[in-house]
């Protein structure tokens, strides 16, 4: 059957007694072939034949399901010949589907598309018209596509330079940083793949002025929701191989590390280095030698985090929930090691300053932390109580904290929370260190003051720093 023209009149019969079947299917021809359509209905089978006769519609769309249309009648004398017309016959089932039956090469599926399909000038169901049609659709993919290339690519160059990390500092950066990098690209695509479609189709595909009909859609499509669920499973696979990858690389051993023990409490850190029996509230690693932290906490839950170093780890408090980690700095600068995990009103504050030197300047700081213990208790005293982080609760020059402060206690007349006094002696200062829950002071808080500081701090640390509390006077 030949096309016609856009300037040709195009003929529909729709044969049905149901008047909401006709209205629908009125709709979607003036839709796809606009005003030019001529339209005509028929509620009967011998008023159809004749309309078809008299006629001569270029296309008969018959109610599959209208008893009042004889199935057996129309398809004898007119669907078995070659007429000179199209002719299709329509089944609204009561799954909601919608099944076509036609004497030509027309499957289901090619009806619904080329039904829902405005286009124009109208052309018959056939294979014939599909190729085109595959072809058009093809051109907007291809371009959608050469979009979403060029938008990623921008998209990636901007996060890149636009610094999202700080310096890398660290060995175990570097697996880090390029499991970053793809993920940096990911996101540009997945970006440029969601804003590019969506702008793309409000201006390739925007109703036109005079539109009123519903666009083309579609309620399912196998082959794009297995495509959809197999592209992003791998990529979660893929990750993942590469995060467990980059994890061993992150964890992977170095004969005779640097051993520091990093213990954290409310609100301080201090590190420990048991090889020389030096305690700072500064951690100093030397560069390009990897370092074995092992993590504590002394009360809440804490997390050790030098951004520049990127790997994190937190810090558990109970003896036999020590964590470990392995740093090799590879970049001389002083950082700063972050808590990230919240515990408690100070947390924001909780920071100490990390810095990495040459072998020879971490040789000359040992021997100089070696030489400031001195024989003074009163300086041994002031260093113990600012490297295991006394002095975020305690002041010393008599500045309102979380605890009181210590200048002017000792000697002092103290109220308690049950209501009977104390003189802050040598006694009273050593339970209060080893047992701080015995006598608080009335305006402290309670259940702040960590617990273990009698197995963490020697008894002679301690007694240096009751001798620094007892010079502030």
């Amino acid at each position: 059957m030949a096309s016609p023209t856009p300037s040709t009149e195009y003929k529909v019969l729709i044969a049905s007694a149901n008047p909401l079947f006709r209205k629908g299917l009125e709709k979607m021809v003036l839709g796809r072939y606009g005003e030019s359509t001529v339209l005509r209905a028929t509620t009967a089978t011998h008023e159809t034949l004749d309309v078809m006769e008299s006629w001569q519609p270029n296309l008969v769309i018959v109610d599959y399901d209208d008893k009042s249309i004889s199935r057996a009648e129309f398809l004898q004398q007119f669907v078995t010949g070659d007429l000179p017309m199209q002719v299709m016959l329509v089944s609204l089932q009561a799954s909601g589907a919608v099944v076509v039956y036609d004497r030509r090469t027309l499957t289901p599926a090619q009806a619904q598309d080329w039904l829902s399909s405005p286009q124009f000038p109208p052309n018959p169901p056939h294979s014939d018209i599909q190729p085109a049609r595959r072809k058009s659709s093809m051109k907007h993919y291809v371009f959608a596509g050469v979009l979403v290339l060029i938008l990623t690519i921008l998209v990636d160059m901007l996060l890149s330079v636009s610094r999202l990390l700080p310096v890398q500092a660290s060995l175990q950066a570097q697996p880090i940083d390029r499991l970053f990098d793809i993920e940096i690209i990911a996101i540009s695509f997945l970006f440029s793949l969601i804003v590019v479609f969506i702008f793309y189709s409000m201006v390739v595909f925007r109703r036109r002025k005079g539109q009123e009909e519903d666009g083309a859609y579609f309620k399912s499509n196998n082959p794009l929701e297995v495509i959809w669920t197999i592209i992003p499973l791998g990529a979660v696979i893929g990750l993942s191989y590469f995060g467990a990858i980059t994890l061993g690389q992150t964890r992977q051993a170095e004969p005779a590390p640097v051993e520091i023990k990093v213990v954290a409490g409310q609100w301080f850190w201090r590190f420990e280095y048991p090889e020389y029996g030096i305690v700072s509230d500064k951690m100093y690693m030397p560069v390009d030698k990897q370092a074995k932290l092992t993590l504590t906490s002394l009360d809440v839950i804490h997390s050790f985090w030098v951004p520049e170093f990127r790997v994190k780890q937190d810090l558990l408090p109970g003896e036999n929930l020590v964590r470990e980690l392995r740093i090799t700095p590879t970049l001389i600068g002083e950082y700063k090691v972050r808590c990230a995990e919240m515990c408690g009103t100070s947390h924001a504050y909780m920071e100490s300053p990390v810095i990495v030197v040459s072998q020879a300047d971490f040789d000359a700081w040992v021997q100089g932390e070696l030489a400031a213990i001195g024989t003074d208790p009163v300086a041994r005293g002031e260093r113990w109580a600012k490297n295991n982080g006394c002095q975020s609760c305690h002041s010393v020059d008599g500045t309102p904290n979380v605890g009181p402060t210590w200048q002017g206690l000792f000697g002092k007349t103290v109220e308690l929370m049950d209501g009977t006094t104390a003189v802050v002696d040598e006694t009273y200062l050593l339970n209060a260190i080893t047992n701080p829950n015995m006598q608080v002071q009335v305006g402290a808080t309670a259940n702040v003051m960590p617990q273990t500081y009698k197995d963490s701090i020697s008894a002679e640390q301690i007694s240096d720093i009751i001798a620094f509390i007892k010079s502030l006077q």
